[in-house]
């Protein structure tokens, strides 16, 4: 780990994500139709509510009362009901295959990054695109580079790109996510109406 995450650039759910390799699982799984600094300060609104944003914990919570705790304002996603069952989802995977440690996904048995690809791409909620991002943002910001990460996590890898949410150190390298990610929606969209 860095010890420098900027993800949400609110120190406090930032240090969560430093700290708790699963809380950053977890804000990597909300990552989608919300902006990211909101979806990876997602796990400290979950940790605010139980204490803890622990594999176990989560799993084991009863499913109707983590939906309504995932819907409590502010809610930890615009659809907090689908992304609390795939949230305890996500929570029982790492319980069944890592003990509830997260970090053995990309510990155990010394895993390649090709691997630690394969093993994130079980994951609910997780394809091959966010795998990636993941890898990507292990690698560059939290410490774990397995060999060959980079070229398992492709050109979210890279250095020097402003690609996604790996590439994202403080506020102006956030605008620079967005920018190049405004800009691969406008030009998904031109392919599509051509």
């Amino acid at each position: 780990m860095t010890g420098n995450l900027c993800l949400t650039q609110d120190p406090a759910s930032d240090a969560l994500l430093e700290s708790n390799p699963f809380a950053l699982l977890v804000g990597m799984m909300l990552d989608q139709q919300i902006p990211m600094e909101v979806a990876f300060a997602g796990p400290k609104k979950i940790a605010d509510r139980i204490g803890d944003v622990d594999a176990r914990v989560i799993a084991d919570y009863n499913p109707d009362e983590f939906t309504a705790l995932c819907s409590e304002t502010p809610a930890i996603h615009r659809f907090p009901g689908s992304m609390s069952t795939r949230l305890q989802a996500l929570a029982q995977a790492i319980v069944d295959e890592y003990d509830g440690d997260v970090s053995r996904l990309w510990t155990e048995g010394d895993p390649d990054g090709a691997e630690v690809l394969r093993r994130l791409k079980r994951l609910p909620g997780f394809g091959d695109q966010k795998a990636r991002i993941f890898l990507a943002l292990l690698g560059k910001q939290y410490g774990v580079t397995p060999k060959g990460w980079r070229a398992a996590a492709g050109d979210y890898g890279k250095a020097g790109t402003h690609m996604s949410v790996a590439d994202v150190v403080d506020a102006d390298s956030l605008q620079e996510v967005r920018a190049y990610k405004k800009k691969m929606k406008a030009a998904a969209k031109a392919a599509k109406q051509a």
